[in-house]
């Protein structure tokens, strides 16, 4: 029971690293390639890509630092 618990969180970390590198890796093309983003009416500035960049590349860090 202990052993599959471990396990559980070992994929579950695993995954939260991948999905936290990609959307970091998505915030970098978007400010590379200039992609712009629109939510309604409202056009999403390139700073916000770069908070997400420093947020998400942090938690892909740390997650990959918990697999190890």
């Amino acid at each position: 029971m202990v052993h599959e618990l471990m396990e559980d969180r070992r994929t579950f970390i695993r995954v939260a690293t991948v999905i936290f590198a990609l959307v970091a890796l998505l915030h970098l093309s978007r400010i590379l390639l200039g992609w712009g983003v629109a939510v309604y009416t409202w056009e999403v500035p390139f700073w916000v890509s770069w908070v997400a960049i420093l947020v998400s590349g942090y938690l892909a860090y740390a997650g990959y630092k918990l697999q190890r």
